[in-house]
Parts: C-alpha cells; structure tokens; sequence
C-alpha cells in the first residue's frame, strides 16, 4: 500500500509538500498511523509531481526514485528550489510479488493528469485483463511497470483521452475492479493541475479545504482543526475554496450522491 498527498494553493516549494509538518508524507513512509492493514511502513520509493501553470498550457514534470525517501538528499536540497502551486506526491510500500523499481512509483503522468494508487488488487493480472476488456481494450503493455497501479493507469487515462470526466472515470473503475474483485483497497487520487479528484475505498483519507488553498492526504501532516476525515466508499472533489463529497456506492448502485 502506499500514502499519497495532492496540494492546490499559493507556489510552494515542492520539497515542502514532502516535509510539512510534524506528520509529513515522509515521516508517514517509517511511521503511518492509519494503514488499516494494509502494511505496516512505505520505504519502496517515492514520487512527487508538480506542475508549471505560467504558460497557457501547464506544463506536468516529476521527480521518482526507488529508494526510501528519508534516504534522498533531492528532498531537502533540490526539490525546495522548484515552486509550484500544484503537487502531487506518494510514498510506496510494494505489495508482495511486485517489483521495487522506480518506474512502480507513483506518480504515473500523462498529459496533464497525473495519478497515484493507495492500494491493492488481488489477482489484478486476471481482474485488470478483464476490467481492460470493459473499456475498450486499451494497451494494458503500456504500463510503466508490472504493477496493478501502473495497469490500471493505462485504463484510466485511455478513458480520459476518450473524453470522460475525472469522476465518472474513478467511478467507472472502482466498479468495474469491485465487481471483480471484491476485497480490492482502492484509494485513488487524480489531478490535472486545477482540481484533484480522489476515492476513500478501505485505506484512509482526509482533507483540508479553505479558500485559498486545498489538500488532499493520505493522514493528515499536522494538528490542523480544519481536516476532515473522508469516510469510507466516498469520491470527493477538491480544489481551493470547493469541496465535494460524493457516496461511492450510491454512484455506483443509484446514482445518488450528496455533498
């Protein structure tokens, strides 16, 4: 499983968003507190993707490595120099059988989206093949890595390129892996550089929303009284200023929802 985090707001270092406050996405790697059995520490690498908003098209870069991320200098001495007002980022912790290799760390970018898995599938080779089938058989080799994450990345961005909306993709995916796998942990977290967009399914999410500035999280990196914890089986949508919570399974089922 893995802890993830997205950041909206005022430029910030990037760095920042890997060490604020005294619960920081990299002290979450040695130390999570709300892993709902889904591992016990994230020390098989890390990623952080960030984006440039100044050209009228934005402009998507990132920064991976396999290493657990207390051990990367890159955080304290280069990635503080680059600002952004924009951040996604997660720390990994590989589920058994799957590769420790960089190109398994989230984030996974395309375009202007960028994607991170806080999760696992089981039999995700048969379940994803069949997912896959559902939307078109999109080219499941694509994948950067021979993950569920990275696989089901290659499913997600074929929909958006096919014009879905971030939400009905994230609730089109959870469905279909549900259906066919029913003990799948699917916390999802999407971004385009605008907005952020995130499902709660069996691992734990909070967020912390004002006018200015929004974040999603894995756990929350301070004591701020303002967080909220996200309650299980819901699809939110966040940016500064904006908050919507969705009821997953009423998507799912009724296509009911509520804020």
């Amino acid at each position: 499983m893995c802890r993830h985090l997205a950041y909206l707001g005022p430029p910030a270092p990037v760095g920042d968003l890997l060490t604020r406050g005294p619960h920081s996405l990299r002290t979450q790697s040695w130390a999570p507190r709300d892993m709902r059995g889904g591992g016990t520490i994230n020390a098989d690498g890390f990623g952080v993707a960030w984006w440039s908003l100044s050209s009228e098209s934005p402009v998507l870069s990132r920064y991976r490595n396999a290493a657990p991320v207390w051990t990367d200098p890159a955080v304290e001495e280069v990635l503080p120099q680059l600002h952004s007002s924009a951040v996604l980022a997660a720390v990994r912790s590989a589920t058994v059988g799957m590769p420790v290799e960089r190109e398994a760390c989230a984030p996974f970018v395309h375009g202007r989206w960028a994607f991170s898995h806080n999760g696992s599938i089981p039999r995700w080779r048969r379940t994803l093949t069949a997912v896959a089938s559902r939307f078109g058989s999109p080219p499941l080799l694509d994948a950067e890595a021979l993950t569920d994450s990275a696989v089901l990345w290659v499913i997600a961005r074929e929909l958006l390129d096919a014009g879905e909306s971030p939400e009905n993709v994230l609730r089109q995916l959870v469905r279909a892996v549900i259906e066919l796998s029913p003990n799948s942990r699917l916390n999802l977290l999407l971004g385009d550089g605008e907005s952020v967009w995130a499902t709660t399914w069996h691992h734990s999410l909070s967020v912390l929303v004002t006018d200015t500035f929004a974040v999603v999280a894995s756990e929350p990196y301070d004591d701020d009284s303002r967080w909220r914890a996200i309650e299980d089986r819901r699809l939110v949508s966040v940016r500064p200023g904006h908050l919507t919570v969705l009821d997953l399974d009423a998507v799912i089922e009724e296509g009911k929802a509520f804020s």
